[in-house]
């Protein structure tokens, strides 16, 4: 079986890598030539474009940062509904708002197509295990087609179009949350004369411990670790809830405050920071002098 991959950032890069170990034959491509060039340099075939992806596989993926780019890659001149798709299945795992799920469903089946949504828990550790939770959202038979592919990668919920980017967008709300929660514990901690050392270690044996700030106590006490999810992408997230809640009738206040930092970390040339980096950036720019 041939698999296409359109997007080969990280995430797409590390699938590419996975699906390759795992047997398949695939192919990839990217808005970005120097991505292209880099997994060119270590094997992979790159199309000229994602039409040329589709028309090349059996099962297509997409990983893409943001919705008007996922828009832009089925139905724009050069993207995947240009090709002849008829009997083809796309897995759409980037994190968009669930709107753009249900948008997108009748125009891949309008071409004979189908489509289900797979963002994704997890990062390249993850990729690379087989261990990410993939939210669906589809038809069941369809999911059914693509555990060819996701079984390599995945576990996985189901429901109707819609629900496993509302799923994502729920977790990251709570992941940015988080994080934000992190950095004002921090800073308010060490301007009471507590060690940064101390607060990290202290926070991990209290009751809001979890995986995340093990894995990530390192780069918050400043050392380099491998990027998992930058702010820039996380501020697209967060404002994807909150343009979500606007649109339903959820008011998200805590939210919109999280998205002011990520805002402001990225005005301070932080958006390419993992967002572990966010509580350095707070109380290097944020509190106030006395």
């Amino acid at each position: 079986m041939k698999i296409g991959i359109v997007g080969l950032g990280r995430m797409g890069a590390a699938m590419s890598e996975r699906s390759r170990s795992q047997g398949f034959e695939v192919v990839g491509w990217d808005l970005n030539a120097d991505a292209n060039e880099k997994l060119a340099a270590d094997g992979l075939p790159i199309a000229a474009n994602a039409c040329a992806v589709a028309a090349e596989s059996e099962i297509i993926i997409s990983s893409i940062t943001e919705d008007h780019g996922v828009r832009r890659i089925f139905s724009g001149a050069e993207g995947f509904l240009q090709a002849d798709v008829n009997g083809k299945l796309f897995i759409e795992m980037s994190t968009l708002q669930p709107m753009t799920g249900r948008e997108m469903s009748p125009l891949v089946e309008a071409r004979g197509a189908r489509l289900i949504e797979a963002p994704v828990l997890g990062t390249i550790p993850q990729v690379r295990a087989g261990t990410l939770f993939a939210m669906v959202g589809g038809r069941t038979e369809d999911l059914v087609r693509a555990c060819v592919v996701l079984d390599k990668m995945t576990r996985r919920i189901l429901g109707p179009h819609g629900t496993g980017y509302a799923m994502k967008l729920a977790a990251n709300v709570g992941l940015g949350a988080y994080v934000q929660a992190i950095a004002e514990s921090l800073a308010l901690g060490m301007r009471q004369g507590l060690a940064l050392q101390q607060m990290v270690d202290a926070l991990q044996e209290s009751a809001t411990a979890c995986g995340w700030l093990k894995s990530k106590a390192g780069v918050l006490l400043g050392e380099a670790a491998e990027m998992t999810l930058d702010i820039r992408t996380l501020r697209k997230d967060i404002m994807s809830a909150v343009a979500t809640g606007a649109i339903t009738g959820v008011p998200m206040p805590l939210s919109a405050g999280t998205l002011a930092s990520l805002s402001a970390a990225i005005d301070g040339d932080y958006g390419s920071g993992d967002i572990a980096e966010l509580p350095k950036f707070f109380r290097e720019a944020m509190l106030q002098s006395f």
